[in-house]
């Protein structure tokens, strides 16, 4: 294995004791001849930038604290290694195709956030919102009026199908539904390999299915396209659950929808975050919302800080890397 000269590690220090923990941190150190931290936190953008020009970096390690990168480089840096997701708040379409290798964290992390989609589906189906409110504030029990329902043997609709929607369908097996998948990319070869189906437009997506789980990127094409009219199709103690980008819905429209109370809503993503604290979703007891937590939770992101690590090796042998964040990908991505 060849040592790559040096490595730029900008983290925070919480972001290296979540993604790098021991071991991982004492492995990464140990891969070149010079590791130079840097803590994002304690400095201004102009001094990253500085700093960064200064140490001239065959490698960066960033994660979502790590400022913006400069427009012109140092010209010793080749890759970048991005522990977390989007990296479109770190580099420009450019820097790819002036030649920066920049990864992400792939898949790494799909289980959890698709773990996450899994609880607000149930949470929904057992109204855990207005029980919580009930019980904690107002003394409540259930009576002869109480309404819950199960997941097993529901119709399940997922609007985008990338790797958190495929973990998904993992985790849905157990309770036996039938998956209906609408995205670009679905074709005969997916729906035998993973047991979904694809459904022929998103008025049929919302209308043949009890739940609706949206999980598209956000990109220039999908922004609004869940409109009031998808929404009003979702039958009367039906479930949508955004765990994907806010503004894929028209979210003045949601509200509307959510406030009538025929339908029961998990929000984990917001246009606006975070979400106001006038928000008209706060205090809905059909609506279960969550700060944008659906993934990776505190203790997995080693899993994203191993990936990287995997990665970090496999260019220091000059092998194909995983998750690179091509041009395509780049505009293809939220």
């Amino acid at each position: 294995m060849s040592r790559p000269d040096s490595i730029f590690a900008a983290l925070t220090p919480s972001e290296t004791a979540d993604f790098l923990p021991e071991p991982l941190a004492t492995e990464v150190r140990g891969m070149v001849q010079r590791y130079l931290p840097f803590d994002p936190l304690a400095h201004s953008a102009e001094a990253f930038h500085q700093a960064l020009h200064e140490a001239n970096p065959e490698i960066l390690i960033a994660a979502w604290k790590t400022p913006a990168l400069p427009a012109v480089l140092p010209p010793r840096l080749r890759y970048v290694c991005y522990l977390c997701g989007s990296v479109k708040k770190l580099v420009t379409r450019e820097h790819l195709e002036r030649g920066l290798i920049v990864t992400n964290w792939g898949g790494s992390i799909s289980r959890i956030v698709a773990e996450w989609a899994l609880f607000h589906i149930l949470s929904c189906l057992r109204r855990a919102t207005a029980w919580a409110l009930a019980m904690h504030l107002e003394g409540g029990w259930k009576d002869g009026a109480t309404e819950t329902a199960s997941l097993f043997g529901r119709t399940v609709g997922l609007h985008g199908f990338g790797q958190v929607a495929r973990e998904l369908v993992r985790l849905l097996a157990p309770f036996g539904v039938r998956i209906s998948v609408l995205a670009p990319d679905v074709d005969a070869a997916a729906e035998s390999t993973f047991g979904i189906h694809r459904s022929p437009s998103m008025e049929r997506l919302f209308s043949d299915n009890d739940i609706i789980v949206e999980l598209a990127p956000l990109i220039p094409e999908t922004v609004g396209t869940v409109t009031e009219a998808h929404l009003r199709l979702i039958r009367p103690g039906g479930v949508f659950i955004n765990v994907g980008r806010g503004a894929v819905v028209d979210e003045a429209a949601l509200l509307r929808v959510a406030a009538e109370g025929k339908i029961q809503v998990g929000l984990d993503v917001f246009t606006h975050e975070p979400l106001p604290r006038d928000s008209g979703f706060r205090g809905l007891r059909n609506v279960t919302l969550t700060p944008h937590l659906a993934g990776p939770t505190t203790d997995r992101r080693r899993d994203a800080g191993g990936f990287a690590i995997a990665n970090l090796r496999a260019y220091a042998r000059g092998e194909s890397l995983q998750a690179v964040v091509t041009p395509h990908v780049y505009d293809q991505s939220s």
